[in-house]
């Protein structure tokens, strides 16, 4: 336990949960793995939380521990580690209608793929993308609804398309700043004009975010096998194609993920390697619908299966097969070098642990401060690891703003 219960703790946690979202106490306390009731205690000082809980509870509200524990309100981060407000009115409708001529489609497609792009490649993405997010979701959904009437067929199915574009990104960014009520209606927006636009590909897409917010919840992991075992029979009846065998790839991975989130490892890597592997031969190393589906991606599963399992050794084994260079995704090879370093956690070999980590800070230190396994690694090394590196530790937990 925290020594001192003088520790103006809880009223640090319930002002930060206002300011940084307004965000319930509920989501809070499921987030951070205890009871709204417990959560309720903490915040009117009649329960003083475990260390472990308070580095919970600063991950989840954005703010270093030591901010929970001072008297005064801690200064503002140069980095936001929640959904930017301006996202969350523009998605709600709040920032009112857009004034004058719809944006054109083609300059709608050009826009989104370019935050497609940033989103992939910078190592400064939520930054970058949280500056011209709102504004182009007011443009699309102005385009979506210039578009919805009239004889401009061809425009409105493009505009359409574009919309399911953005509200995947949206998907990605929403659960990445975890807000997962977003992200689902999100996935759902994009669901939403995929049908419209009849567009099997972006459909076959959607569901696939779907999956993956429901592969981020606590239980999540049958119902996103079901969504995409779903999603993989109704693209039976599109004709073949490089892009189906990508978006089938991609949906058969949900489901590989959702069998080593419940544990069931042999039918994981059965289905890896049976059902997701052939259709990542035939598609190559594609980016379709922005899955970044292909054989590498199929060697990262393999890797994050034996993380799940516990098989440091094997994960190991198999890292030594990936050539991550080749991926168009720095959140892939994030996620990549993140599951090289809980396998060498899970051997204990503090010094690998460190080098990935440091690793992970130069790759994509926005990814990094947002990322639970990494900061857990981060405060285990602290715990154990030996004089000699305990400096570099330390500044990195200082720099993620966990001590």
């Amino acid at each position: 336990m925290v020594d001192s219960p003088k520790l103006p703790i809880g009223r640090q946690v319930r002002h930060y949960r206002r300011k940084n979202g307004n965000r319930s106490q509920a989501a809070i306390a499921g987030l951070c793995g205890i009871t709204e009731r417990y959560l309720s205690l903490i915040e009117t000082g009649k329960k003083t939380p475990s260390p472990d809980v308070l580095a919970r509870l600063a991950r989840e509200l954005g703010v270093p521990m030591s901010a929970l524990l001072s008297d005064e309100p801690h200064p503002e981060s140069g980095v936001s580690l929640s959904t930017v407000p301006d996202i969350a009115r523009a998605l709600m409708g709040y920032t009112g209608v857009r004034a004058g001529a719809a944006v054109t489609p083609a300059e709608l497609r050009d826009r989104v793929e370019e935050a497609w792009r940033t989103w992939q490649t910078s190592e400064e993405r939520f930054s970058e993308v949280e500056q011209v997010l709102p504004q182009l979701i007011a443009d699309v959904e102005c385009a979506v609804r210039a578009y919805r009437t009239g004889e401009e067929s061809r425009a409105r199915r493009e505009v359409l398309r574009t919309s399911a574009d953005l509200y995947g990104l949206l998907r990605s960014y929403c659960r990445r700043t975890g807000r997962l009520d977003l992200a689902l209606m999100v996935a759902d927006r994009a669901r939403r004009a995929a049908e419209d636009a009849d567009d099997p590909i972006r459909l076959a897409a959607a569901h696939w975010n779907f999956g993956h917010c429901l592969l981020s919840q606590e239980g999540g992991a049958d119902e996103a096998g079901e969504i995409a075992e779903a999603a993989v029979q109704q693209l039976q009846d599109v004709p073949d194609s490089d892009e189906k065998a990508a978006m089938q790839g991609a949906l058969e991975l949900v489901c590989v993920v959702a069998d080593a989130q419940s544990r069931r490892w042999w039918h994981a890597r059965q289905r890896l390697e049976e059902q997701a592997a052939p259709l990542a031969q035939r598609a190559g190393e594609a980016n379709i619908q922005w899955t970044v589906f292909g054989p590498t991606n199929i060697h990262l599963h393999a890797l994050s299966i034996e993380m799940l399992a516990g098989e440091g050794a094997e994960g190991l084994r198999l890292a030594d097969e990936v050539d991550i260079s080749r991926l168009p995704s720095r959140e892939r090879q994030f996620t990549f070098t993140l599951e090289v370093a809980r396998c060498y956690d899970l051997r204990r070999d503090d010094a690998a642990v460190l080098v990935h980590l440091l690793d992970l800070e130069k790759l994509s230190p926005q990814d990094m401060v947002r990322s639970k396994l990494a900061t857990d690694m981060v405060l285990g090394l602290l715990d154990r690891v030996r004089p000699t590196y305990r400096r570099q530790t330390l500044g990195l937990a200082e720099r993620l703003g966990v001590v």
